[in-house]
């Protein structure tokens, strides 16, 4: 028919000035001008309306949103709608099947299916569209959820950002939506795409938005190695439950912004300090062990990073907070304690062991001692031993073993430290001294 002819001269027009153009489902729109009920033919393209306007002079501004312009040639009206769908729709969404129009002209004719499924893709606007106003108190997509995500399955990711920025709950038929498109996820959105989202995603909420996609079963499709920290139970610190490795992992991330608020990469570190126990564990009399699960952890972490697209430097920061997440845990000594402040990145070392101590409501007994060390750092290593050792003191003192030579000890040294005490001789005067002091026996 000839209007069908001529929107296909139209689209050539387009498409030789490097746009794309064609006209919407062609069977359906032949159908209903054999009907006569009217001589109107939808086209989509991507080109926008000032484009348009310079190669149809004719063509008018539409009334609504949903159409980027109006051409009447020749008896028969063009519309033209927006082209552009989301990088990650549904493979049937990428085309367009049926416009407004369309539905009305062919809802009510008799032996005429009509499906849906597939409504005109409007072009995104900004990353609010696709989603209800929040004053709600919800995050809910518009329309039929399951249909808006086919426009963009990004939109799933998105709403969990939304959800855990916001602190808002996200709607039932929405949520429902979002567990039956977790595979489409993975299948049509790019990692770059999800990994701008959740770069956006707050430090203190990172662990909510992690939860959701496990809650979800998107991460399946995003990280599949952390999927067993779900099935490996441990003991709790007092021994009365147990808890997996996720949720630890997960208690982690909400305890490391409260000293560190925001430290983006500290905290998404902590969601790879265990990944290297899946690797590393095994079972001896009843018990779990994880030898060098921060060392496997950290190569199992590159590889990851790797391909979600990390920068090389963030891949390194956070590889080496994962590496050494482990050395703040022991009682260290002084030499320990030097060469752990010699490491980079350790005021975040230090957050991650407080992290996981909160996270498993442990003991602080290590913690607290290698806080006090940590003052013990920036003094001269060679002022950490008191020039006279506790044999010299008891001959000096004229006192037996015990307590006592510890405690002249240690306030030789504080001596020595603030400056009081620099020579041996020195050091013999202010042992007869703190005996005399003290009334030592």
């Amino acid at each position: 028919m000839q209007p069908i002819k001529d929107a296909a001269s139209i689209c050539k027009t387009i498409m030789r000035n490097g746009f794309d153009a064609y006209i919407i489902n062609l069977p359906l729109q032949q159908k209903v001008l054999e009907l006569g009920t009217s001589r109107e033919i939808d086209i989509c393209t991507d080109m926008d309306f000032d484009n348009l306007s310079k190669l149809f002079p004719d063509i008018c501004k539409a009334d609504d949103a949903i159409r980027k312009g109006v051409l009447t040639q020749n008896g028969v009206t063009f519309s033209f709608y927006q082209g552009d769908v989301g990088k990650g729709s549904y493979i049937d969404a990428s085309v367009t099947r049926l416009t407004p129009r369309l539905v009305r002209e062919l809802g009510d004719q008799e032996g005429l299916f009509l499906d849906g499924a597939c409504p005109t893709i409007p072009q995104t606007k900004d990353v609010y569209d696709g989603f209800e106003d929040f004053s709600s108190g919800e995050i809910k997509l518009v329309g039929l959820p399951d249909e808006t995500l086919k426009r963009d399955y990004l939109l799933a990711i998105r709403a969990l950002r939304f959800s855990a920025n916001y602190n808002l709950p996200i709607e039932t038929n929405t949520w429902l939506s979002l567990l039956r498109s977790a595979r489409r996820v993975a299948d049509y959105v790019r990692i770059s795409d999800i990994m701008d989202e959740w770069r956006k995603v707050e430090a203190e909420n990172m662990y909510k938005f992690v939860q959701y996609l496990l809650d979800t079963m998107i991460i399946p499709g995003i990280i599949p190695e952390l999927m067993p920290l779900t099935r490996i139970h441990l003991p709790a610190e007092n021994g009365d439950s147990q808890e997996s490795l996720w949720d630890h992992m997960i208690a982690t991330m909400r305890h490391y912004p409260e000293e560190l608020p925001y430290d983006w990469y500290g905290t998404l570190a902590c969601m790879f300090l265990d990944i290297g126990k899946v690797y590393t564990g095994e079972s001896f009399n009843g018990k779990l062990f994880f030898f060098q699960h921060h060392q496997v952890g950290a190569k199992v972490t590159r590889k990851i990073l790797r391909r979600l697209g990390f920068d090389p430097e963030d891949i390194d920061l956070i590889c080496h907070l994962v590496k050494h997440h482990m050395r703040f845990h022991f009682m260290l000594n002084d030499k320990g304690i030097r060469r752990f402040k010699g490491l980079d990145e350790y005021p975040r070392l230090i957050e991650l062991a407080r992290a996981e101590v909160k996270a498993s409501n442990g003991t602080y007994t290590e913690f607290n001692h290698n806080m006090k060390m940590l003052e013990r750092a920036d003094i001269d290593e060679d002022m950490l031993e008191p020039l006279l050792n506790g044999q010299k003191i008891m001959e000096l003192a004229k006192i037996h073993p015990g307590p006592m030579v510890g405690l002249i000890r240690e306030a030789l040294l504080q001596a020595q430290i603030s400056g009081d005490v620099s020579n041996v001789e020195e050091a013999k005067q202010f042992v007869l001294d703190y005996k005399e002091k003290e009334k030592i026996q």
